[in-house]
């Protein structure tokens, strides 16, 4: 797929958002390129949704490119990067890693199968830890110029990160891990200028969390979050924006909670 003919500047640093077809993704690729970020928006599989957010993107004046990217496939990342970077003209500032699944089915624990855990393994963890890790290579690489005043990378976890849900505990274990990859990230790219960033979403609307949405209604009006309503995809693309144009440039290995107060202890 082509870039947007949406204006361009040479002066635009360029962001990378995974998994930008709709929800959070879709959210944080449209507010980053209100941010001033020319944007490459993956997923999984080329579709009408992918190119309806490319559109958005590019009605924020930024330019937009949408690639067909599999997280799972190590062997693609390194192309993934020279794509964009061919696509946005220009080399790649941000990562978002935002592309992740869930389980294949709730239920209980002793129920968990090998294919689900594995594919919650090989996607939200793995293949986001690997891609983290080609885009610090390329970052490092000499010759590079950099375009944003803050280079980052920005990977969205989940409140499951720390709070456990044993209908789901084969995504839980995923993001707890990447959660401390994160952190592990920071640190070794501290060195480099580069701002490593965790956020943690709580219960957003999005299609992924649809199913769970009554169950979790009556929980939120029980008192489960400080702030008694679901958050919205903008809530986290907010808090991305901040992070992608260096409001906190001198926070490493802290993650961001955008969850209401979902995870504040209480009684």
């Amino acid at each position: 797929m082509n870039a947007s003919n949406a204006p361009t500047s040479a002066a635009r640093p360029v962001a990378l958002v995974t998994g930008a077809r709709r929800g959070i993704g879709r959210a944080i690729a449209v507010e980053l390129g209100r941010a001033g970020f020319d944007v490459a928006l993956t997923d999984a599989v080329a579709s009408a949704e992918l190119d309806a957010a490319v559109d958005a993107v590019a009605q924020t004046g930024a330019r937009a490119a949408a690639l067909v990217s599999d997280l799972a496939d190590l062997a693609t990342h390194a192309a993934l990067l020279a794509q964009v970077e061919a696509k946005l003209d220009g080399p790649v500032d941000c990562l978002v890693n935002n592309a992740g699944v869930s389980v294949l089915s709730r239920g209980d624990l002793l129920d968990v199968t090998p294919e689900s855990f594995d594919r919650c393994m090989s996607v939200n963890l793995r293949g986001t830890f690997f891609l983290t890790q080609t885009f610090a290579r390329y970052l490092a690489e000499g010759g590079r110029r950099a375009r944003a005043a803050h280079r980052s990378v920005i990977t969205i976890t989940s409140s499951n990160a720390i709070a456990a849900s044993p209908l789901r505990g084969e995504y839980c274990v995923s993001k707890a891990g990447l959660s401390m990859a994160t952190t592990l990230f920071s640190l070794r790219l501290a060195e480099l200028g580069v701002g490593v960033y965790e956020v943690q979403p709580g219960l957003i609307e999005t299609e992924m969390t649809e199913p769970s949405r009554a169950r979790y209604d009556a929980q939120i009006a029980q008192g489960l979050t400080a702030i008694p309503h679901w958050g919205k995809p903008q809530d986290v693309a907010t808090a991305v924006r901040t992070l992608a144009t260096g409001g906190l440039a001198y926070s490493v290995g802290q993650a961001i909670r955008v969850d209401g107060g979902l995870l504040v202890n209480k009684y």
